[in-house]
């Protein structure tokens, strides 16, 4: 995700988007880490998360917790250095019910393309697994997969 720097056009930001829906969706927190800032801060939730090590032990319990985590992200708006997102994502937990977890983003991002700041709200709703959108192997959205728009999200 680095590779994109501020100011962002429509074009960067929207690349900038899927680019982070894949990284997400490879649910390798190490990885992920590596798109923010070394002190990046997060709110996520209820949860404050600050730094690299923080995101790392955060997505290590959130996907051992999320399981077969499917993930889709929209630009909603951008300026400057700023992207806000819309997503939704859907898991299961250990005892096999089935979620879909709604959600914004807002990002700030530093002069190198990191992003520094994370700001999410998210909801949680019960989905019997018929009702289940996502349909991919697990890894990366295909690009012929239908968008949250598209599905009417």
């Amino acid at each position: 995700m680095s590779g994109l720097i501020p100011p962002f056009t429509l074009e960067t930001a929207t690349q900038k988007v899927r680019m982070a829906e894949d990284g997400w969706n490879s649910r390798n927190p190490e990885k992920v880490s590596l798109v923010y800032t070394p002190d990046s801060q997060w709110r996520n939730r209820a949860e404050f998360v600050n730094g690299r090590a923080e995101i790392v032990a955060f997505l290590t319990r959130k996907w051992a917790r999320e399981l077969d985590y499917r993930l889709i992200k929209e630009i909603w708006a951008h300026d400057g250095n700023r992207i806000a997102v819309r997503f939704a994502y859907e898991w299961h937990d250990d005892s096999g019910s089935w979620f879909r977890s709604y959600g914004n983003e807002n990002w700030e991002f530093n002069a190198e393309g990191l992003m520094q700041r994370r700001f999410a709200c998210i909801n949680d709703m019960p989905i019997s697994e018929a009702e289940r959108k996502f349909h991919w192997a697990l890894g990366r959205r295909p690009d012929d997969h239908p968008g949250l728009s598209d599905l009417g999200l």
